[in-house]
């Protein structure tokens, strides 16, 4: 929490907001007391306005991390309560300071905090993990022309973010916040948010051809001003073959250009069938982007465990709890999961992997899958498959 509202405040101030009722340390109070002192301090209290909320809203700014670090353990217990999810927000927009967050915004006339179920819109969200307010998944800014932008994250984070919008069309959420400094990202859903996380950070590792193709995409989204539509146009297009040391034989390059933009879909297609000695992707064996481990998904909203060893009480009633979910993700050394598939049953009938190790664990896949957090999984690991045990992982 800490680290969150001095990531706010650049580094250099953290606000933190909480109840004036509430003693400035705790002191010579167990926390039974303590909590005790909470109960009464939010026992009938009713706010119908900002002002309301003005009266009984107390707010210290530290310089000293130590000296934040000390308030926020005296007040964890506010912050687990109803009012905490409210507090801890107002502490993050202070420490940004209130104009900061409006020249961080594209529309500041919009709400923060969608009506009427309290949703937070994903300037709240960016602010939590980036410290700026700005309201797109994307890096860097787009220029819309006339001197108008639209702000994305604009540096890499140490938690990340992926959407169930993604899979549907509705955003492209950047490489800052699919390749965090560590393997943890909020999940986001129609309605809620959950995390997905990685024990080992070698998850994230890229080898030789998730490299090339993390270079390659971004050269190309360095010259995409669709909003994340996924074209460009001839001019970025040579700048991007320019960028990468991509040499097109000249019909190939004739056809993608022959429109006057080009889609990464098809541009994609041409690369992976183009011999790397011209800077392409195409490997005859298939076996340079084998990958398996486990990722971990965590959802707080109690939940019904119907088919785990503990979920039936007295034969009847399922057991409302949160859930963690251990997933084995395992990503295709080919570049679809039908062509993965097929090379799967071929080495199978051959003998399988000489190499051994992990990698004969990809040559003999699990049945995939399905659930939501999958397709949320894939606009980070495209053609993964996933595999668990009992329920699937829910994101709502």
């Amino acid at each position: 929490m800490g680290e969150i509202l001095f990531l706010c405040g650049s580094n250099k101030q953290a606000v933190i907001a909480s109840l004036s009722a509430i003693s400035e340390d705790g002191k010579g109070s167990d926390n039974n007391t303590k909590d005790e002192i909470i109960a009464r301090a939010l026992d009938g209290l009713s706010m119908e306005s900002a002002s309301d909320l003005q009266k009984v809203l107390r707010v210290d700014a530290y310089t000293s991390q130590a000296s934040a670090l000390l308030r926020l353990e005296a007040m964890i217990p506010i912050f687990q309560s109803r009012m905490g999810a409210l507090l801890f927000l107002i502490s993050a927009l202070l420490s940004r300071g209130l104009d900061s967050v409006q020249a961080d915004r594209d529309d500041p006339s919009l709400p923060l905090v969608t009506a009427p179920f309290g949703h937070a819109s994903q300037e709240i969200v960016n602010l939590l993990l980036c410290g700026q307010a700005v309201p797109n998944v994307f890096d860097g800014r787009m220029d819309l022309g006339g001197g108008m932008f639209l702000k994305g994250i604009s540096k890499n984070v140490e938690v990340g973010f992926l959407t169930l919008l993604e899979s549907l069309n509705f955003c492209k959420v950047g490489q800052h916040l699919k390749c965090p400094k560590w393997p943890i990202w909020v999940v986001g859903s129609e309605s809620h948010y959950t995390v997905l996380f990685a024990l080992d950070i070698s998850v994230q590792d890229e080898n030789e051809l998730e490299e090339r193709e993390s270079q390659i995409r971004k050269a190309f989204d360095g010259q995409d001003q669709s909003g994340g539509g996924g074209f460009i146009g001839v001019e970025g297009f040579h700048q991007v073959l320019r960028d990468t040391g991509i040499r097109l034989p000249p019909e190939k390059l004739d056809n993608l250009s022959s429109t006057g933009f080009i889609v990464w879909s098809e541009f994609w297609q041409v690369i992976l069938d183009l011999d790397k000695s011209l800077g392409g992707l195409k490997d005859s064996t298939g076996l340079m982007g084998k990958k398996v481990f486990d990722l971990y998904h965590f959802n707080g909203i109690a939940k019904s465990d119907l088919n785990g060893s503990q979920a039936i009480f007295g034969g009847e009633t399922p057991i409302q709890r949160p859930r963690l979910t251990k997933l084995r993700v395992s990503v295709p050394p080919r570049w679809t999961p039908e062509e993965f598939m097929a090379d799967m049953a071929v080495s199978s009938g051959s003998g399988g992997n000489e190499s051994g190790g992990k990698d004969t664990e990809v040559t003999k896949p699990e049945p995939s899958q399905h659930a939501p957090l999958v397709d949320c999984i894939r606009t980070r690991w495209p053609r993964a498959v996933c595999n668990w045990v009992g329920d699937p992982p829910s994101i709502v």
